[in-house]
């Protein structure tokens, strides 16, 4: 008998864990050949990068690296040895993993390759290519979109806690990231969704690319020092809803902010590890009072 599951309501989509396969491998050209397994092993494997970075597994050129036995992913996919084997092999032939053997009965020293690369590269030549074209930043055209008369919940400064003023900024590097942030965050929904916020989507926006382009070796989150390279792994997997998520925090915030900037990025660093409580709260009032 087919069993039988629920509808969702509302975020509650928003409740749950998720490994993050990047997108690009669905929409980009450079991955069309990579199998459905080897993108979702790669977003299995992304994860644990992330708790590499944090747990600071870095060989020493300050690569970070993971480990993960075959044993594991045959459970984590539920396939065989011989499948497990071909996907990891899938990886490194398309250039996103490399491995490094240990001996003596030791796991395979893991790294994850960062796929981004090859799309900054093509977007870099391409944005060569048409050279000749006007190209308008997203913060341009809200400029030209006149002015904003609804709350703008972001103070905009000229104190920035991430980039210093002798730092040289690399724009193509800049303009890359924005690409590839556009597309993760859907930045044109994002607009389309919350019309009165624009202002403030620009600037988290900002305040995004101002990190992940920092040369900074560690990055100040709520009064910590976090690894660059860990913080920027984070802010790489925010998507849509996260961006959704701090916006609604910022709504619902009445005290006073004395630095708004490292608010919001204390906000979206940790977005994805407090958005499921955030809506199972509101799931669970909603539910208190029958609306759900």
């Amino acid at each position: 008998m087919k069993k039988r599951f629920n509808y969702f309501y509302g975020d509650q989509a928003q409740l749950f864990a998720f490994y993050r396969t990047p997108k690009a491998f669905f929409q980009s050209d450079e991955y069309k050949d990579l199998s459905a397994e080897a993108k979702i092993l790669y977003g299995i494997l992304l994860d644990r990068v992330s708790l590499s970075a944090m747990n600071e597994w870095k060989d020493e050129a300050g690569r970070v690296f993971i480990y993960c036995t075959l044993e594991s992913i045959q459970e984590a996919l539920g396939c065989a040895h011989q499948k497990a084997t071909k996907l990891l092999r899938e990886l490194e032939k398309a250039g996103l993993l490399e491995r490094k053997k240990q001996g003596l009965g030791k796991p395979d020293i893991i790294y994850v390759m960062n796929f981004a690369d090859n799309l900054f590269s093509a977007f870099k030549s391409d944005e060569n290519h048409h050279s000749g074209e006007l190209k308008i930043s997203t913060t341009e055209c809200l400029k030209s979109s006149g002015n904003n008369t609804e709350k703008n919940y972001i103070d905009s400064n000229n104190t920035n806690p991430i980039l210093s003023a002798d730092e040289d900024v690399d724009m193509d590097e800049r303009r890359s990231y924005q690409q590839y942030f556009n597309e993760q965050l859907c930045v044109d929904a994002l607009y389309h969704d919350n019309p009165y916020d624009r202002e403030s989507i620009t600037e988290l926006l900002e305040l995004i690319l101002d990190t992940v382009c920092s040369k900074r070796k560690t990055i100040r989150i709520a009064g910590d020092d976090k690894p660059l390279e860990v913080v920027k792994s984070r802010l790489m997997k925010l998507d849509h809803s996260h961006i959704s998520y701090v916006l609604s925090c910022l709504k619902e915030n009445s005290t006073q902010v004395r630095n708004i900037k490292q608010y919001l990025l204390a906000t979206l660093y940790n977005a994805p590890l407090t958005i499921s409580n955030y809506y199972q709260a509101m799931y669970n009032n909603d539910h208190a009072n029958g609306l759900v």
